[in-house]
C-alpha cells in the first residue's frame, strides 16, 4: 500500500472525525424522534384500548368474522378508531373474534399467521411492538375485560415511514456536511502545510547541489517567516538553517583546505621539474663521459635515470591534474579522432606486441575540436591502463562510433576484469586495482582520474563496465564542441 502524504492523513482524519461525529448526532436524533413518535403512539393506543374497551359486548359464538359473517364487531369499528386498528377477543387462549380495519373502514379478518403473533401477548403488561405478516409492524396491548383479553393495536406505518424520511434527511445533510468539510479541511491543511512545502522545497534544493567537490555556495535558506521558533514548522525551518550554515561552513573549510593542496601540489610540480631535470642530466652526463665505471655504479646511474624519468612523468600528471583543477582551458583546435586513435593504437603494439590490437574506424572521419594532445593521452592512457592489468594475448579493442551529437571511444578488453570493491573508483585519483606497491602491477592510479578529468574538460562523460570477460571503457565527446 503506497505511504500517504500528511496532507491526506490529515485531511481523511478530519473528514473520519467529523464522519464519527455526524453518526453520532444522527443515531441520537433519530432515535430521539422515534422514541416520541412511539410515546404518541402509546398515548393514541391507550385511548383505542378505551375506546374498544367500553365497546367490548361479543357474544361467545367463537366465530370469526368472515365474509359470510362481515359485520365488523363494536369494540374494533367503534367511533372515534383510526384506520388500520387491530382488535382481537381472545379467552381461555383461544380467540373469539380477530380483525382489523382497512383505510376505508371495512372489516378483514386476521390470518391464523397474523393472530398466532398475539397470544403470547401478557395482559395488563406496556405496549409492544409486534411484526404482524403481511400488515407490517404493529404496537399491541393486551388488556382485561373481564369476559377475556382485549387486544388492541395500531399500526407503526407512519412512524416508521417518519423515522425513514428523518434518516434520509439526516444522512443527506450529513453526506453534503462531510463533502464541504472535507473540502474546507483540504483547501485550510493545504494552506497550513504551505511553510512545511516551503522547508521541504529549500531542504531539496540543498540536496540537489553537487556537494562532494568544488566550491558550493549554500545560498538556499528556509525563508525568515518559515523559521520562526514558535511554531511547530518554524522550529524545523530554523533547525535546517542551522544545518545549512554547518554544512557550508564544513564545504568552505573542505574548499580551502582543497585549494590549499592543489596549490602545494602545483608549487611542488613545478619546483620538482627543475631538480629532476638536473637529476636525469647529470646521471646521463655521467653515463656518458666516457669514463669506465664499476659494473655497479654504471647500475646505479641508470636506476637513477630510470626514476627520474619516471618521477617526471608522475610530477607533470600531478601538475595537469592541478591545472585541470583550477579550470584551465586546454587546447582548442580541430582534431581528427581516426587519426588519433590509430597512433595511439600502433604505440600500443609497439611497447606491448604480446598483446592483440584490434582497431575499428568507421568510414567517415570524425572531427571535434579539443585538445590533440591530451585527447591522446586519454587514449594512451586507457590503452596502458588495458595493457598492464591483462595477461599476455588479451584482445584490447579500441572502437569508434559516431551518434548525431556525440562521438564515442570505446576501448574493450576480454582480461579477468576489475575488481568489483574498487570499480566505483576507478577514476579517483590513486586508486589502483592493486593495492600493492610493485612496479609491474601499474603505475600511481594517476591515470585514469587524468583521463576523467581531461574528458570533463570537454564536456564529455567517461564510465566503464567490467566482469571476468569483459572490461569496457566508454568515452563520449560533443561533436558540437567545434561549433
Amino acid at each position: 500500500m503506497p505511504s500517504w502524504t500528511l496532507r491526506k492523513r490529515l485531511v481523511v482524519a478530519v473528514v473520519a472525525l467529523l464522519a464519527l461525529a455526524a453518526i453520532v448526532i444522527g443515531a441520537a436524533s433519530v432515535l430521539s424522534v422515534r422514541a416520541v413518535l412511539l410515546e404518541r403512539v402509546d398515548g393514541q393506543l391507550a385511548a383505542a384500548t378505551t375506546r374498544s374497551s367500553g365497546a367490548a359486548d361479543l357474544p361467545r359464538t367463537g366465530q370469526l368474522p368472515s365474509p359470510s359473517r362481515p359485520e365488523a364487531p363494536d369494540f374494533i369499528g367503534a367511533p372515534g378508531q383510526a384506520a388500520g386498528t387491530l382488535g382481537a377477543i381472545i379467552d381461555g387462549g383461544v380467540v373469539r373474534y380477530a380483525g382489523y380495519t382497512d383505510a376505508a373502514g371495512t372489516l378483514l379478518p386476521l390470518t391464523t399467521e397474523q393472530f398466532s403473533e398475539l397470544l403470547p401477548l401478557t395482559i395488563g403488561a406496556d405496549p409492544v411492538s409486534l411484526d404482524l405478516p403481511g400488515l407490517g409492524n404493529y404496537r399491541v396491548v393486551a388488556v382485561d375485560t373481564g369476559g377475556g383479553a382485549l387486544v388492541v393495536g395500531l399500526p407503526l406505518a407512519d412512524l416508521e415511514f417518519s423515522v425513514a424520511q428523518l434518516i434520509a434527511v439526516v444522512t443527506g445533510i450529513s453526506l453534503g456536511a462531510l463533502a464541504l468539510a472535507g473540502a474546507a479541511a483540504y483547501v485550510i491543511v493545504r494552506l497550513a502545510l504551505r511553510p512545511l512545502d516551503r522547508v521541504a522545497l529549500a531542504a531539496s534544493e540543498v540536496s540537489e547541489l553537487p556537494l562532494d567537490r568544488g566550491e558550493v555556495a549554500l545560498a538556499v535558506r528556509v525563508p525568515e517567516q518559515d523559521a520562526d521558533p514558535d511554531t511547530e514548522v518554524g522550529r524545523v525551518g530554523a533547525a535546517i538553517n542551522r544545518m545549512i550554515g554547518h554544512v557550508a561552513n564544513a564545504l568552505t573549510a573542505r574548499q580551502a583546505s582543497e585549494n590549499k593542496v592543489r596549490t602545494f601540489v602545483s608549487d611542488a610540480s613545478h619546483e620538482l621539474r627543475t631538480p629532476l631535470a638536473s637529476i636525469r642530466g647529470y646521471a646521463e652526463l655521467t653515463r656518458r663521459s666516457g669514463e669506465r665505471l664499476p659494473e655497479d655504479a654504471t647500475y646505479a646511474l641508470g636506476r637513477i635515470e630510470s626514476e627520474a624519468i619516471r618521477m617526471t612523468t608522475i610530477v607533470e600528471d600531478l601538475l595537469l591534474l592541478a591545472r585541470l583543477d583550477e579550470g584551465r582551458e586546454l587546447g582548442r583546435e580541430s582534431v581528427d579522432l581516426a587519426m588519433l586513435l590509430g597512433n595511439a593504437v600502433r604505440d600500443a603494439r609497439t611497447s606491448s606486441p604480446e598483446h592483440r590490437w584490434d582497431l575499428e574506424l568507421p568510414e567517415a572521419s570524425v572531427v571535434i575540436a579539443g585538445d590533440t594532445q591530451r585527447l591522446f593521452q586519454v587514449v594512451a592512457n586507457l590503452l596502458g591502463n588495458a595493457r598492464v592489468h591483462t595477461p599476455p594475448g588479451t584482445r584490447v579493442t579500441t572502437r569508434l562510433e559516431t551518434t548525431e551529437t556525440d562521438a564515442v571511444i570505446t576501448v574493450l578488453d576480454n582480461g579477468p576484469g576489475i575488481d568489483p570493491s574498487v570499480l566505483d573508483s576507478v577514476f579517483e585519483r590513486f586508486v589502483r586495482g592493486d593495492e600493492s606497491r610493485q612496479r609491474a602491477s601499474g603505475g600511481t592510479g594517476l591515470g585514469l582520474a587524468i583521463v576523467a578529468g581531461v574528458v570533463d574538460a570537454h564536456g564529455g562523460s567517461v564510465s566503464v563496465e567490467s566482469g571476468p570477460g569483459r572490461t569496457a571503457f566508454r568515452v563520449i565527446l560533443p561533436r558540437s564542441t567545434f561549433d
